[in-house]
């Protein structure tokens, strides 16, 4: 049965219908990998900090996003969403395996270089990330259930680093998460939790209160979060059933922010 937290919302098991990737979002995505000049009109066409987003136009309720913000203070971000429900009340069903295992996700996509947080300058677009996997760790220095084990934990929503990039075999236009090559080095985070995947665990615990999940994350560089920019998605993505790359796709988009991935939040303090 899906693992219960003490102080956290009650998982429920979801069923869900996988949907066609929006296109238009993902193309938007890319455009914001590819080119500087990108970077520059978003700089441009925020106008407030906390970004809103329509509602009832995502089921279930738990990835309808009303609101998602990055604020800071000090040396420290905090990462925020409100849905039209309960974040964190649902969790995929379990595969049973690594192989085709699904992830549900709350990301806050950036416009941050990836070398800010430990990655490759320049890797591709770097995502903030609460998931919940029931079949499989991937933050092995934590114990975020208090089980006694670091290796059970994937049915704990819990905090990554990720480094998106396109790749036509997840999908016509669609996204994955970046893939190591075999015996490439990549500059890498200490807390890199040893998948062949621009990855990291750093283990930043969600806080789930009400209609809001939040995050707080500390900076060596807080000026950087500053001037970036960011969007609110909720998304399933899916382990390849071969276990090789691409290794983990986004299969599904719930919901986003802006409406177009335009990346139009502006960080507040």
């Amino acid at each position: 049965m899906p693992l219960q937290r003490p102080g956290r919302p009650e998982l429920q098991p979801l069923r869900y219908e996988r949907k066609p990737l929006k296109m238009t979002h993902l193309l938007n995505l890319r455009h914001v990998l590819g080119t500087t000049a990108t970077l520059a009109l978003l700089a441009g066409a925020a106008t407030g900090h906390e970004l809103t987003a329509d509602t009832g136009n995502a089921e279930p309720a738990a990835f309808d996003i009303v609101a998602a913000d990055i604020t800071t203070e000090g040396r420290t971000a905090t990462f925020t969403m409100s849905v039209a429900g309960t974040p964190g009340g649902d969790s995929p069903d379990p595969a049973g395996a690594l192989a085709g295992a699904p992830v549900f996700s709350y990301v806050w996509p950036t416009t941050l270089d990836p070398s800010v947080v430990g990655f490759e300058a320049k890797a591709g677009i770097l995502a903030f990330a609460v998931t919940i996997h029931p079949d499989f760790d991937d933050t092995p220095l934590f114990d975020e259930t208090n089980s006694g084990t670091t290796g059970d934990d994937g049915g704990a929503w819990h905090s990554h680093w990720v480094v998106l990039g396109p790749d036509e075999a997840c999908g016509e236009g669609a996204l994955k998460v970046i893939d190591i090559p075999e015996g490439a080095t990549p500059p890498l985070p200490l807390t890199w939790p040893g998948l062949p995947i621009l990855i990291d665990s750093p283990g930043w615990s969600p806080v789930f209160d009400g209609p809001s999940l939040s995050v707080t994350v500390p900076f060596a560089d807080i000026g950087a979060v500053a001037e970036a920019r960011f969007d609110g998605v909720t998304a399933a993505l899916r382990v390849n059933a071969n276990v090789h790359a691409p290794l983990l796709c986004v299969t599904d988009v719930f919901d986003v922010a802006s409406g177009d991935l335009s990346l139009p939040g502006q960080v507040g303090q």
